[in-house]
């Protein structure tokens, strides 16, 4: 290829992949809008989100198979093609269950997005600028997630929630009409007999668990009698998933590759690292509006800084990993950086500045930037180079289980939690506590010298005293679950000595699929 054909063709694969995984987290701060339009319950409008999940998840774990089947070319520019038709169809759904279907076929589309467009990206670098590329696509693994709900904030609150979808559409058409000029064709493996009763098994597997943990705290688990049977479908699937897998010629996902000690060690760590990275994302933005007061752009520029920096530390953690450096050592500093950060955010309080919040998020952003490429790296240093891309494809799955089983407990938690701190709050709130006392009265004055009798005045203070106490338990509660995630963190960082020690005998590898 000649070197603008190259740069045009990286262009767009990065594109494309930003595309998929800002339409990870674009709706969050839509759902209101969505609900009100549609004239849906705001626990029915969750479903978009769901959805999505739901289908990336299941399709992740298939794209090795099906881009060698299908031919790599072919499943690319079909998937780009489906995800760009599906984003319009979803912007112009009139009822909710229209839009949810067409955000299901959207994620499917949008599965290929990420582990194909990180191949063609670490083809188009020699071995020796392997760290260019890491950096390049790290960079967009990162900032995808991040902006996000800062760009569907800035949409819904300046134009209306379709436009959400509707900017992929030109993007698509573009990614689309390029791949047709440049993108090539690898050479193909042979086409294997294809393993239906495998891809139904994790389809059905994959996705009752998807709802399972989506729905779960919204309809209070088992007492659900939905969740209850999804829970049972998705137990059996996956155990005759696995079974069935490991005793076929041409599983549709090798889970042999497992035997590998770094790649079940990576994908843990990676199954941690999801959950850091898709609850950060979620209850940070949480915070910042529901308690602190913040609009959705202010809370995406939250974010901004610690962006920017993820960009110079992924582009040192390339440069690290190519001279050597141990890709264990680099998680290990990673899992720091993030462990500090939801410390620092679990100790926050109502009076804390933006900038330190602000300062918390870089060391997120250090953190992501130090794990994106190196748990890549650690997952596929024992492989062989056959098994490569179901080695990532398998890692990825584990990121993506990883968030929706985070966001799952945080809810659960958050929840339990605020009654809890609800309780603390209210002992205090009695007839023989003087700060109690002096703050029912001041309440009490406050709302006489606007006009109220004793009274409804006495009434209107204790209903300001119950905002403030849901206020500062809601948001005690967020901050436990920050810590949780941090304790999380720390107690799978000795599975890294497993895995220290071997690492510094092997060669770095660099993936050529992951993302």
């Amino acid at each position: 290829m000649t070197p603008l054909k190259r740069q045009l063709l990286l262009i767009t694969v990065i594109a494309a992949a930003i595309m998929e995984l800002i339409d990870t987290s674009i709706v969050n701060v839509a759902l209101n809008y969505m609900s009100g339009n549609l004239g849906a319950t705001l626990e029915d409008t969750s479903w978009v989100i769901t959805s999505y999940a739901i289908a990336n998840v299941i399709i992740i774990p298939m794209t090795s198979f099906l881009a060698n089947n299908l031919g790599r070319r072919n499943y690319y520019i079909g998937s780009i093609i489906l995800f760009t038709v599906c984003s319009f169809m979803c912007g112009n759904a009139t009822n909710i269950w229209e839009l949810v279907g067409f955000r299901f076929l959207q994620g499917l589309g949008g599965g290929a997005l990420l582990s194909v467009s990180a191949t063609v990206v670490y083809e188009l670098f020699p071995k020796e600028k392997q760290n260019v590329a890491s950096a390049l696509f790290g960079i967009g693994i990162f900032i995808g997630p991040t902006i996000g709900p800062t760009l569907g904030g800035y949409i819904t609150e300046n134009y209306s929630w379709p436009w959400i979808f509707y900017i992929n559409v030109p993007i698509g058409i573009a990614a689309a009409v390029s791949c047709m000029f440049f993108l090539y064709e690898p050479i193909k493996q042979a086409v294997r007999k294809i393993d239906w009763l495998g891809i139904m098994l994790l389809i059905v597997g994959i996705g009752s668990l998807q709802v399972v943990l989506e729905r779960g705290q919204t309809d209070d688990w088992f007492s659900a009698g939905y969740i209850t049977f999804l829970t049972v479908v998705a137990i059996m699937a996956l155990t005759a998933f696995v079974i069935w897998e490991l005793n076929i010629e041409n599983p549709v996902v090798n889970l042999h590759i497992l035997r590998f000690r770094s790649l079940s060690i990576a994908a843990v760590l990676t199954f941690i690292t999801g959950m850091g990275m898709y609850t950060s994302i979620y209850l940070t933005p949480v915070v910042a509006q529901r308690i602190l007061g913040f609009t959705p752009t202010q809370s995406g520029l939250l974010l901004l800084p610690g962006s920017i920096v993820a960009v110079i530390a992924l582009i040192v953690t390339g440069k690290l990993l190519q001279k050597g450096v141990s890709p264990a050592l680099i998680v290990l500093f990673g899992f720091l950086c993030f462990i500090y950060f939801n410390w620092s955010m679990s100790r926050i309080n109502l009076e804390t500045p933006a900038f330190d919040i602000t300062l918390n998020l870089i060391f997120r952003a250090i953190g992501m930037a130090l794990l994106t490429v190196p748990l890549g790296t650690l997952a596929v240093s024992s492989l062989e180079a056959k098994d490569m891309p179901q080695g990532t494809a398998l890692n990825n799955m584990m990121r993506q289980l990883g968030g929706s089983f985070g966001i799952s407990i945080i809810n659960t938690y958050v929840a339990r939690r605020i009654a809890s701190h609800r309780m603390d709050l209210i002992t205090h709130i009695t007839n023989d506590n003087p700060i109690s006392i002096a703050r029912v009265s001041a309440y009490t004055h406050l709302f006489q010298q606007k006009g109220f009798g004793l009274l409804d005045a006495k009434q209107k203070a204790m209903q300001l005293i119950e905002l403030v106490v849901v206020k500062q338990s809601s948001f005690s509660s967020y901050l436990d679950g920050y810590f949780l995630i941090g304790f999380f963190f720390a107690i799978v960082l000795p599975l890294l000595l497993f895995v220290a020690k071997r690492d510094k005998t092997r060669a770095v590898v660099v993936p050529s699929s992951d993302h």
